[in-house]
């Protein structure tokens, strides 16, 4: 079990992406990104409920927070999340191939 570790607001907004792009697979982002798995799934629903504003850290501050993404940094981010999304579905089509590779097989047998 990881302890966790600090990050900043662009690193919960990739570690949401990340899990959401992978079926929601908090273990998985627990290892990637060397946080706890509480803390991801906490990210997770505040990323589903209201976007990456609500990943924002508002200890201490007030709701006028200065720390905005550029454009260029949503698009990198959009496209790593694709990215991820795009390998975990091929990944997914890979394992269905086999699945019915084996089915057949089975049914000749």
């Amino acid at each position: 079990m990881n302890t966790g570790r600090k990050t900043t607001w662009k690193e919960r907004i990739e570690i949401a992406q990340f899990t959401i792009a992978n079926d929601q697979n908090y273990h998985k982002a627990e290892a990637e990104y060397n946080v706890s798995y509480q803390q991801v799934y906490q990210w997770v629903r505040k990323y589903n409920n209201g976007g990456p504003e609500a990943l924002k850290d508002r200890r201490g501050r007030s709701l006028e927070s200065k720390e905005t993404l550029t454009e260029e940094e949503e698009l990198q981010l959009e496209v790593k999340r694709l990215k991820q999304r795009n390998e975990y579905l091929e990944a997914e089509n890979g394992l269905i191939k086999k699945l019915k590779v084996i089915e057949r097989r089975n049914r000749r047998g």
